[in-house]
């Protein structure tokens, strides 16, 4: 008997959507009130979004703290058009929640994980893990691996980084990023911003910009301070943008990648 199986696991639904059963003991919290416990969640794909959301039992959701949306956001969930404002403590947040109009999802109710308009719950957690942005997606990896390579890194033909000790970072779907120690870098060029972002398999990032004028990105330069276990490799180096600086790697100069970042990058 083969030890791997012979198909995926991922479901469709006719309205496109792709979903499959996860195995993750996952809560939802606002303030101190668990919203969600559920030993059964679904993760659930829609069309042209990267990652993926949870979908829930009814029954492992307090419903007695839904109430119909007074103001429901229709359209920002495919085919959906049942959403509830969520009340705790006499706080109430609106389009906390909704249903996916798939009959293979019924009875489910998915979240706003991220906080999107201010609609989402405070706390998740997978397992004992708090998780950030979104939930981890068990079809993508994400490796750090230290590397011998040559990187050069330019912006408008000025060398800004050089280094024969990068980390590189894969992960699924995205060009490689080149991790770099400080001291590989000018980073006198370059100066901090309050900008942070987070990632559910790498952290919170903080971020710099390029010093001076010119069509240069902001928040080209970034670092995880305090990376999570699985990337710990690249704590306090820095990655720049490969859609916006030009990277020469063992002497080969590589293509800026388009990537679901570039319209972000913003002068």
């Amino acid at each position: 008997m083969s030890l791997f199986p012979t198909e995926r696991s991922v479901r469709t639904t006719p309205e496109g959507l792709l979903w499959e059963p996860g195995e993750r003991w996952v809560r939802g919290r606002k303030r101190d009130v668990t919203v969600v416990d559920s030993r059964h969640p679904v993760l659930v794909w829609e069309p042209g979004v990267p990652v993926p959301c949870y979908a829930f039992p009814r029954e492992e959701v307090r419903t007695d703290l839904l109430r119909p949306a007074k103001n429901p956001r229709t359209g920002a969930h495919t085919g959906s058009q049942t959403f509830y404002d969520l009340e705790v403590d006499g706080e109430l947040v609106e389009n906390a929640a909704w249903t996916f109009p798939a009959d293979d999802l019924a009875g489910h109710i998915a979240f706003e994980w991220f906080r999107h308009w201010d609609s989402g719950l405070d706390h998740w957690y997978e397992e004992e893990e708090e998780i950030f942005v979104h939930p981890r997606d068990p079809h993508k990896r994400v490796d750090a691996l230290p590397s011998s390579r040559h990187v050069v890194v330019e912006i408008a033909g000025t060398v800004v980084a050089d280094s024969r000790r990068p980390v590189l970072l894969f992960e699924t779907s995205l060009p490689t990023r080149y991790y770099l120690p400080r001291e590989d870098i000018r980073l006198d060029l370059f100066t901090p911003t309050d900008h942070r972002t987070g990632c559910p398999y790498k952290g919170t990032a903080e971020y710099w910009s390029r010093r001076g004028e010119g069509d240069i990105p902001r928040n080209i330069l970034w670092s995880y301070p305090e990376p999570l276990l699985a990337v710990a490799p690249v704590k306090g180096l820095l990655a720049f943008y490969n859609e916006a600086v030009d990277i020469t790697v063992d002497g080969e100069r590589e293509e800026r990648p388009v990537t679901p970042f570039t319209a972000s990058l913003t002068t």
